[in-house]
């Protein structure tokens, strides 16, 4: 954000783009997910880390689409009085980010206080892309190790 913008918020044809992205990928994932766990559970598989592996994937695009909501939710107006309800008269402008996902007021003593997106969001994400991540490797090396022998 150059300095002749201070309250440029996030790119809206970029949030529309991620929100249909996010919505259209969770949907497949759940119904592939849950189809996984059906048919590993009627085979008696004691191990299903591909099931886990997409649904935890799923669980964290649809975490992430959440605060998306939040941000497509709200107009000018309400940002602007979320961010005034958050830092007062002191609002100097907005932090905007899509990674992490933040939307924040900046101050004009420079503080930048989130106001928008819940504080929730971001560290469940984080936490969900490192077990979907780990979950995944799991996933691969249970599948070599059945290719190898």
């Amino acid at each position: 954000m150059s300095g002749d913008e201070p309250y440029a918020a996030h790119d809206g044809a970029l949030l529309m783009v991620l929100l249909l992205v996010c919505v259209i990928t969770v949907l497949p994932l759940t119904v592939h997910g849950i189809k996984r766990l059906i048919r590993a559970g009627r085979r008696k598989e004691t191990f299903t880390a591909r099931s886990a592996a997409v649904l935890s994937w799923d669980a964290t695009i649809a975490m992430y689409t959440w605060g998306l909501l939040h941000l497509f939710l709200l107009d000018d107006y309400a940002r602007s009085q979320a961010c005034r309800d958050s830092v007062g008269d002191k609002l100097s402008g907005y932090a905007p980010s899509f990674l992490p996902l933040h939307f924040g007021c900046r101050t004009s003593d420079g503080r930048v206080v989130e106001a928008v997106i819940p504080s929730y969001i971001n560290p469940a994400v984080a936490v969900l892309g490192v077990c979907s991540l780990v979950l995944t490797g799991l996933a691969i090396a249970h599948h070599k190790k059945d290719t190898d022998t």
